[in-house]
């Protein structure tokens, strides 16, 4: 039998190194800046077109290259960072491995200027697939500027796979904010289709977070700082008020590097303890500065995850670190529950020793078990019966009722803790979520306006603006003409801000702003599914942003149309994200529980 093993031409050798390190655009950004910053630039300029597709330009002010390192650059593990084994743990720069000029160079076509401060003349390099087409002397200020046009033109299988540009803009602007928060000492701006998204001056951390994300950031910032014998600790941690449904502003950095830590995100989220609603995250920009020989940076190609040689100790510290900033700023619960109502979301206070209290009933399954079942039928069936008689007010009844019990029912449906509706039933009574109800009826209302009927919109007598962070911004845009189709009125005006000139009926006294924000939110939160649910990402973020909220009292009117309503739906037992919207009791399972028989 014949030997089947053979080399890989160095051609497709270094195409597959490339995909490692290379998936995107986004990934050419944060190669080229992170070795701007090692070059020791205090000025970096970012220009991007067609969401890096087509041109992704670095320019820095940094030690420039001679021209033998400037050919050397773009070969293989070719590298002025390490010399020997042991520096793979003093590392302290961004880049070590000598990989990323040689991935970019393999998959794109790259043009590099460079020239030495001492020297006169610069060096340009142009490589296409890995191959040098051009070299030669040129004029060039100090420093270093790469251009890399056409990202995998040599691959179009990976072309292929990139989302639209916005979605790929935003993996930019990610990743440029991380080196921009790590280095507040460095001016950097990014273009992109030559509009400037950020023109970030040098300062401190605090003004730095303020640029990226806005002014508003200023009121929400607690500054923690405590140091160790092991590492010391240095950064911002949000207001419990400022949490929010995702995770997308919350960075660590070791030795200013960006990590990804899940173990350590909950040493900050433990600090909280219970002054986080449900569901919601802290922002939080902390940087831990460690002893190089304490950790390992080689191993992910990202270079974004980290060992530690004890990272129990590190949380730790963390957490005690985050707990004393909220302490210090006397940043805790108030003791008046019944007239602070920031905290009535708070599970400490919604469900008090919950682990200690029995639990006397069942809760609804995912599915609907039989009695469920006849209560949602007979429902239909008196309101298709009100369908067919429209001429005919019917009295207010409940399923599984007859005639003389619904006569006598009209004093049956009541509010407890202005947050449930409780109504009876023949076989016991249903107790009914008012917040995942109107969820659940809103949710199919807006997706029937999506898939098709265009809602109607309430124009505003005075027109408001709203201003967004630029990555915010970016989302808004792409999102924008499913938006307009909810009823919202909004058109772009100017850098990251837009006109709301109408809202939908339904948000009529209601704050805009507030219900766009989480829409974003959670736009963001679902990001993944964005492309292929977009109608019902959209239309869950409108129904949760504009139900009834627990807490609001509500007639017996509206209760009964709101039931009504419910049962309706075509899935009227579950919300839009699955929790249940009612549970039934009956009375064989009461008078079992009151005679201690389970």
């Amino acid at each position: 039998m014949s030997d089947v093993i053979r080399l890989l031409p160095d051609a497709i050798a270094n195409q597959i190194a490339a995909g490692e390190v290379i998936q995107r655009p986004a990934s050419v950004v944060k190669e080229l800046l992170e070795n701007a910053v090692d070059a020791g630039a205090t000025d970096i300029r970012v220009i991007v077109k067609d969401a890096g597709r087509t041109l992704i330009q670095i320019v820095d002010n940094g030690c420039g290259m001679s021209t033998s390192d400037a050919r050397m650059c773009f070969e293989k593990h070719a590298t002025s960072k390490i010399r020997k084994t042991d520096d793979l743990f003093a590392i302290r720069t961004m880049g070590f491995r000598g990989e990323a000029l040689a991935s970019v160079a393999a998959i794109a076509q790259v043009e590099l200027r460079t020239r030495q401060p001492e020297s006169e003349i610069g060096t340009r390099i142009v490589i296409e697939g890995f191959e040098v087409k051009e070299q030669e002397p040129c004029q060039h200020a100090p420093g270093t500027s790469i251009m890399v046009r056409n990202l995998f033109f040599n691959v179009p299988a990976r072309r292929n796979f990139l989302k639209s540009n916005n979605v790929e803009l935003r993996h930019i602007i990610d990743e440029f904010q991380r080196v921009a928060l790590a280095h507040p000492g460095i001016f950097l701006s990014l273009h992109h289709n030559g509009v400037e998204l950020f023109h970030l001056n040098k300062g401190h951390l605090r003004q730095r977070i303020i640029h990226l994300f806005g002014n508003n950031y200023n009121e929400k910032l607690v500054p923690i700082q405590e140091s160790t014998s092991v590492a010391d600790i240095t950064g911002f941690i949000g207001k419990p008020d400022s949490a929010r449904k995702t995770r997308g502003e919350q960075f660590f950095f070791v030795n200013n590097r960006f990590i990804r830590s899940p173990y350590l995100q909950h040493a900050v989220i433990q600090a909280y303890e219970q002054m986080l609603p449900e569901n919601h995250y802290p922002l939080f920009v902390i940087f831990i500065d460690i002893d190089p020989t304490r950790i390992d940076v080689n191993v992910h190609p990202t270079k974004q995850e980290i060992k530690f040689e004890d990272e129990r100790i590190i949380y730790t510290f963390i957490q005690a670190a985050a707990k004393h900033a909220l302490a210090q700023y006397s940043i805790a619960p108030t003791l008046d529950f019944d007239q602070d109502p920031t905290f009535s979301n708070l599970p400490a206070f919604i469900h008090p020793n919950k682990e200690a209290r029995p639990q006397p009933f069942r809760t609804m399954p995912s599915k609907m078990n039989d009695n469920n079942k006849n209560v949602f039928r007979a429902w239909e069936k008196d309101r298709q019966e009100t369908e067919q008689s429209p001429h005919t007010v019917p009295p207010a009844t409940f399923p599984d009722m007859d005639d003389g019990e619904a006569r006598d029912s009209h004093g049956r449906c009541f509010q407890i803790h202005q947050r449930y509706i409780v109504a009876q039933i023949r076989s016991g009574f249903i107790v009914v979520d008012q917040q995942a109800a109107h969820e659940r009826i809103l949710f199919e209302r807006y997706l029937r306006h999506l898939q098709g009927k265009q809602h109607s919109t309430q124009q505003q007598l005075f027109p408001g603006t709203m201003t967004l962070s630029t990555a915010d911004a970016a989302l808004l845009t792409q999102i924008l003409p499913d938006v307009r189709q909810l009823g919202f009125d909004i058109q772009p005006f100017g850098k990251d801000t837009f006109v709301i000139h109408g809202v939908p009926p339904e948000l009529e006294n209601n704050d805009e702003r507030q219900v766009l924000e989480d829409l974003l939110e959670q736009c963001k939160q679902d990001s993944a599914g964005l492309q292929l649910r977009k109608h019902e990402v959209l239309a869950r973020s409108l129904a949760r942003s504009n139900a009834i909220s627990m807490g609001r009292k509500l007639s017996e009117n509206e209760m009964r149309n709101l039931i009504d309503e419910l049962f309706a739906c075509s899935t009227p037992y579950l919300s839009p994200v699955g929790h249940h919207t009612f549970i039934t009791y009956d009375m064989d399972e009461m008078a079992a529980r009151f005679q201690n028989k389970t």
